[in-house]
C-alpha cells in the first residue's frame, strides 16, 4: 500500500498452458450480418508460459516465454527483472503458488535483499493487476489466433507487449484501497446441503 520511496512496485505471475492452436481450414472473415467463422479443428504446434511483470506506476509490462513454468523459471525471470531495474528496490506483488516459495527462491532473496515479495491473499488474484494486463493480451492478440508454430505464438505475444510498452499507462482502480480491502474480508457464503 505504501512502499518506500523510488521503489519499483512490479506485479508479476505466470500465464501457463498458452497454446499455439493452428485452425485446419481458413477464418472465413466477418460479412454483413455474419460473424467471423472458424472450423471446430485444429491443430496443436505446443505450448508455452508466459512470465510477466507489470509495473505500478508506469504499466509498462517486462515479459518473457519459458517451455516450463517451475521454480526455475521463476528464479530466471527474477534475475532478469534485477537486471531491467538495476539498483532499485523492488516489491513484487504475486500470488503464493508453490513455485514462488521454494528454498532455492528464498535463497536467492537472501542474496538479493533488495527483492521483496508481497503475496496476495489465496482466492485474490484479482488484486494482482498483470491478471488484467493477461486478459487483455488474450482477448487481443491469442484466443483468435491462428499460430503455425509455436515461434508465431511466442512472436505474437512479444509483438503485443512492445506495442503495449510504447504507450502504457498505469491501471486505475475505480474503488479505494479500502473499500477493495473490505471487499476481500466478506464473510463465505454459506454452502446449503441438499
Amino acid at each position: 500500500m505504501h512502499p518506500p520511496e523510488n521503489a519499483i512496485v512490479l506485479c508479476v505471475d505466470e500465464k501457463t498452458q498458452i497454446q499455439a492452436l493452428d485452425r485446419t481450414q481458413p477464418l472465413l472473415p466477418m460479412k454483413p450480418h455474419q460473424v467471423e467463422r472458424r472450423s471446430h479443428d485444429y491443430v496443436r504446434h505446443g505450448v508455452t508460459s508466459l512470465f510477466a511483470a507489470l509495473e505500478v506506476a508506469t504499466g509498462a509490462v517486462t515479459g518473457t516465454c519459458y517451455e516450463r513454468h517451475r521454480h526455475e523459471e521463476f528464479l530466471a525471470f527474477l534475475t532478469l527483472l534485477v537486471r531491467v531495474y538495476p539498483r532499485k528496490q523492488l516489491h513484487i506483488v504475486l500470488d503464493n503458488v508453490s513455485s514462488h516459495q521454494t528454498p532455492e527462491v528464498k535463497r536467492w532473496l537472501r542474496l538479493h535483499p533488495r527483492v521483496q515479495l508481497h503475496f496476495t491473499p489465496t482466492g485474490s488474484s484479482w488484486i494482482n493487476q498483470v491478471e488484467t494486463w493477461f486478459s487483455i493480451l488474450s482477448r487481443r492478440a491469442i484466443r483468435r489466433g491462428a499460430f503455425k508454430s509455436l515461434g508465431a505464438l511466442i512472436d505474437a505475444i512479444q509483438g503485443f507487449l512492445d506495442a503495449w510498452n510504447e504507450s502504457s499507462k498505469p491501471f486505475v482502480w475505480v474503488k479505494s484501497a479500502e473499500q477493495i480491502l473490505a471487499g476481500m474480508h466478506r464473510q463465505p457464503f454459506k454452502k446449503t446441503v441438499h
